[in-house]
């Protein structure tokens, strides 16, 4: 007996999502727990599973629509069974985000095209149609990204099923020469994505917050030591420890003794936090997020390095879960690898305080009296006055400093 596939609801607060990328086509054997589809949330894109095996009969959803939580985005079932209707609310939902032109054609087999939902400022644009007079059979990534370079669906090939022009078909298209060129300095308009829409509201909130800095610099020579022997350890295979995997050990110990930065703001509550769940700043080429690793006072260096290879690793595959990006406590920036000598980073709410770590350089320091050369990181923590005082954040800091100075007190 078919089932359908609703979109599942992957974090508290999430509201809808957008396919995309069909992992499978129409037709194929799909297994429970195998990756289904890409959907892309407010806070990541990530692989989802089917919840049941069978042949993948129908897609309701195509990609690049947005979909709300609980609605029907495909029917799996046996082989040659009779695909039933999709679930009235969720038909309802799709119909009405449908442009007008769209909203009655169909297919040679009856089926309903997917259509792209019109932004409130366009206007309405008609659907080319086919040399038979049909309507050309594609996505809405597809048309939107044709409708962008002017670029005429009827002259595509589709690749997708039973013929279907998919977003890759047009970005491998010829662009056809524009009837008239573009006014000189017009700007190029790029639509957020889900990740980018967090990312702006999220640091609008952080902007809100009435937050301080303050800066120390750490002799790295013990930690540079620390690590060199811990790498000659490692066997083959196993994650090296970085200077952010001994960051974020010290910081976590740190966060156990000082455990008022180790909090998060709640409006008129502050709430202190058992356990240090240290949230660790990644790039990737949409934007910027934050996988966390938990009980990092609990684990070892090897252990952490393990973890972190792993959930970076996951991030820049858009292999994140939900889970993956909640419950952090306190976050770690660290741009050195990129040669920032000092930065200072944005909060991340609700979180007390984040830290800014800088690139290991030689300087110049007095050291007994002499002028010595030593490898020296800047370290800058930006909190939450409303969570911390300077005092508070000062012995924290100087903590940190103090284990990375001398390891073995956080060993």
């Amino acid at each position: 007996m078919s089932s359908q596939v609703t979109l599942p609801r992957l974090g508290q607060g999430m509201e809808s999502g957008t396919i995309v990328r069909w992992l499978k086509s129409e037709g194929d054997q799909v297994e429970k727990g195998e990756p289904l589809y890409e959907l892309d949330t407010e806070k990541v894109t990530q692989e989802v599973e089917a919840d049941a095996s069978g042949v993948l009969l129908k897609i309701l959803a195509g990609e690049g629509e947005e979909i709300e939580v609980g609605k029907a985005i495909a029917v799996i079932g046996e082989e040659g069974e009779d695909v039933p209707d999709a679930e009235p609310e969720a038909k309802e939902a799709k119909e009405a985000k449908e442009e007008p032109a769209e909203a009655a054609a169909e297919s040679e087999n009856g089926r309903p095209e997917e259509a792209e939902a019109p932004a409130a400022a366009e206007p309405q644009v008609s659907e080319p149609a086919a040399a038979d007079g049909g309507r050309v059979k594609a996505s809405p990534l597809a048309r939107r990204i044709a409708r962008e370079r002017g670029i005429d669906l009827r002259s595509l090939r589709g690749t997708g099923p039973e013929g279907r022009i998919v977003a890759e078909d047009v970005e491998h298209a010829e662009v056809a020469p524009a009837p008239a060129a573009e006014p000189a300095g017009e700007a190029e308009v790029i639509p957020l994505t889900g990740i980018r829409k967090t990312i702006a509201r999220r640091m609008t909130e952080a902007w809100e917050a009435p937050a301080f800095q303050i800066t120390m610099t750490a002799d790295m020579s013990a930690a540079i030591r620390l690590r060199e022997a811990l790498v000659a350890r490692m066997g083959e295979g196993d994650a090296k420890p970085t200077y952010s995997d001994i960051l974020t050990k010290v910081c976590a110990v740190a966060l156990m003794r000082h455990r008022a930065v180790n909090a998060l703001f709640a409006g008129d509550e502050i709430h202190i936090q058992p356990t240090a769940n240290v949230g660790i700043a990644v790039a990737i080429p949409n934007g910027l997020v934050v996988p966390v690793l938990r009980s990092c006072e609990t684990k070892t260096i090897p252990q952490l390095a393990a973890e972190r290879a792993d959930v970076v690793a996951r991030t820049r595959e858009n292999k994140l879960k939900q889970e993956d990006l909640e419950g952090g406590t306190f976050t770690i920036s660290n741009l050195g690898m990129f040669g920032v000598e000092r930065f200072v980073a944005v909060l991340n709410p609700p979180q007390a305080a984040i830290l800014a770590v800088g690139a290991i350089e030689e300087r110049a320091v007095v050291r007994d009296g002499e002028l010595v050369a030593r490898p020296v990181m800047e370290l800058t923590l930006t909190c939450d006055h409303r969570s911390i005082d300077g005092a508070t954040a000062s012995e924290f800091l100087r903590t940190v400093k103090q284990f990375l100075e001398e390891p073995g007190l956080a060993l």
